[in-house]
């Protein structure tokens, strides 16, 4: 009987601004082909030889121009059927904290962005898998402090 591939190509990062109830986290609209027109987050493929954490700082960078001034795995995976790969995909999360001043440049693949509180996040992810990592972020790194075990031990200059 044929399995089913599992595949771990891809990250993805919740962008957050602030602390406590005052927080925010990034969405970005998708203007390319693949999901054209929805909120989503940061995510993106790993490159030949790249680690997870590191991937998640190029993404962030290629993709809003913003820098983390902490990352932290999530300690969730978002898991998903991929019809275009015919495989189960498994998305390792990462959180990313940015400066309050932070300025968002976006790449090609969005049109715009926003920040958002985590609830109004939550009603706008078109995606379960999505609005389930954003509800744990929101509780376990946003409510209560992030825990240190899951804090990346990453030269945060990198990639420049």
């Amino acid at each position: 009987m044929p399995d089913l591939p599992l595949r771990c190509s891809m990250v993805s990062v919740v962008v957050v601004r602030g602390a406590g109830e005052d927080a925010r986290t990034l969405l970005v609209h998708r203007a390319g082909a693949h999901l054209h027109g929805l909120w989503t987050y940061v995510a993106g493929h790993l490159k030949p030889g790249e680690k997870a954490w590191q991937a998640a700082l190029r993404e962030l960078r290629e993709e809003t121009g913003l820098r983390a001034a902490a990352l932290y795995s999530a300690d969730r995976c978002e898991t998903f059927y991929d019809v275009r790969d015919e495989c189960l995909a498994f998305v390792p999360a990462f959180v990313a904290f940015v400066d309050a001043g932070a300025k968002v440049c976006l790449n090609h693949e969005h049109d715009d962005h926003a920040w958002v509180p985590f609830a109004e996040a939550i009603a706008r992810l078109p995606f379960g898998g999505q609005r389930d990592v954003f509800a744990d972020v929101h509780r376990e790194f946003v409510l209560r402090p992030p825990p240190d075990a899951l804090r990346m031990p990453v030269d945060l200059a990198w990639p420049e």
